[in-house]
């Protein structure tokens, strides 16, 4: 198999130029690729190992570069409960740029996720996703059953 670079650049910004329609933003995309890296990089903190690789396996090569860039599957778990706990990680993995990115408002961070999931769908199987939402604790759920059908 012949590495194409242009090819995922091209899917990777044509990904992004809609991800940042769904978002609402405009033609920010810097913003969008902010709120896409800080959602994955907390799904992927909370979930098992074993889960995140059934789930960047069915991503395309420009998603799997944003899921795994910096991970360290070594790292302690958080204790992720609630939804405003997960919300407050995703924040986290935004770092100084949350301030502006997120509004203060768990309404908007929630929207903003609840966009990312919606839209994953284009790659991920219902039944990859009903695997994660099993393994969430009780509040996360919703954060993809209510995106599940469609």
């Amino acid at each position: 198999m012949a590495l194409n670079f242009n090819q995922y650049a091209t899917e990777g910004n044509t990904f992004l130029k809609d991800y940042t329609v769904q978002l609402g933003l405009g033609n920010d995309r810097d913003k969008a690729g902010r709120i896409l890296t800080s959602t994955l990089h907390a799904l992927r903190d909370i979930i098992p190992t074993e889960e995140s690789l059934q789930f960047i396996a069915q991503l395309p090569m420009f998603l799997k570069a944003v899921y795994v860039n910096g991970w360290n599957i070594k790292q302690k778990k958080p204790k992720i409960k609630k939804m405003a706990e997960f919300l407050d990680l995703v924040r986290t993995h935004d770092g100084p740029a949350a301030v502006n990115d997120f509004e203060y408002s768990d309404e908007v961070a929630q929207q903003y996720v609840d966009t990312t999931f919606t839209y994953l769908r284009k790659y991920v199987s219902t039944g990859e996703m009903d695997d994660i939402r099993d393994g969430l604790p009780k509040d996360l759920k919703t954060m993809i059953s209510s995106h599940i059908i469609f």
